[in-house]
């Protein structure tokens, strides 16, 4: 890219504000793209395409807020040309829009050159992943420190959302990792002009380093959310299991006494223990004996 070039940053533009400020002359797919307004819900797939003259990136900055245990997207898209380059930022619905010093500190260095605006504003988003990563793995500490006191309903809530943030995380992190390839492997240039040199696509390299480590890293984060998931349905199926044990104790308890009761509860004259004097007595005193010792039998096999 030639020095001279300009940059220009908006924030929620209209199409004439865009169709104003842009340095070429955008196809109406480009600025129906620029101009629509960021859905926080279904955010757009992050691309980085060839417009002939121009390229259009389309780019997500993930942003975790662990104090609400959520997640939304900031979004930046650019148009890089040879003449210059523009950057619009568009608000996530509620949510602050990215920063506008912040980006003057990334694009302001090399504003006159849009090829090396776009890798910093790459590079920015691969370091936005990998801090999104070890957040995603702080929650996932946090999860499993809480499944020996949190409630079950808490931990199977807190797993879901985990689980649907991760599939949200990948749906964006995997097309701006294969956008990024693309340019490293010399598949994306601007017509007619030499947009991104070798030593360039060297540097985007490097973002593509950090986004190919931010994947990894979500696997991994998968990976230890299904073992905590796991370890959850064993706690889970254990003290079932200590239900079922402590029911059937009583069950068995209960066994014998049902039996005796019904012995000497069925209707005859002639049972010989109804003409004692202490037949009742007698009858209470083998229904606690036989219950002392079935505890001490199941205590002596360690079944309670």
């Amino acid at each position: 890219m030639p020095a001279g070039s300009a940059w220009t940053d908006l924030l929620d533009p209209s199409r004439d504000e865009i169709t104003a400020a842009a340095p070429v002359e955008l196809f109406p797919i480009a600025l129906d793209e620029l101009a629509a307004p960021l859905d926080p819900v279904r955010p757009p797939r992050p691309a980085i395409e060839g417009h002939g003259e121009y390229v259009l990136a389309v780019l997500l900055l993930p942003v975790a807020v662990p104090a609400e245990d959520r997640l939304y997207y900031e979004e930046i898209d650019v148009i890089a040309t040879a003449r210059g380059a523009l950057t619009v930022r568009k608000t996530p619905g509620d949510d602050p829009a990215f920063p506008a010093d912040e980006l003057q500190t990334i694009c302001a260095p090399v504003a006159d050159r849009p090829g090396p605006l776009l890798y910093r504003l790459l590079d920015e988003v691969g370091e936005r992943y990998l801090g999104l990563v070890d957040a995603l793995d702080g929650e996932i500490d946090e999860l499993e420190d809480g499944i020996e006191s949190w409630s079950y309903r808490r931990v199977r809530e807190r797993i879901a959302e985990l689980r649907h943030e991760m599939l949200r995380v990948r749906q964006t992190l995997t097309p701006t990792r294969d956008a990024v390839r693309r340019i490293v492997d010399g598949r994306l240039e601007i017509e007619g002009q030499d947009a991104f040199p070798r030593d360039l696509r060297i540097s985007f390299g490097d973002a593509y380093d950090k986004l190919l480590r931010a994947s990894e890293g979500l696997d991994v984060s998968r990976d230890l959310l299904a073992g905590a998931r796991d370890y959850h349905q064993a706690k889970i199926a254990e003290t079932q299991n200590d239900v079922v044990k402590k029911l059937t104790v009583i069950a068995s308890l209960l066994l014998f006494p049902t039996f005796v009761v019904g012995v000497y509860g069925q209707n005859f004259e002639h049972l010989p223990e109804l003409g004692w004097h202490l037949g009742y007595a007698f009858s209470w005193c083998v229904i606690v004996v036989t219950t002392i010792l079935q505890l001490a039998f199941f205590k002596w096999r360690r079944w309670i």
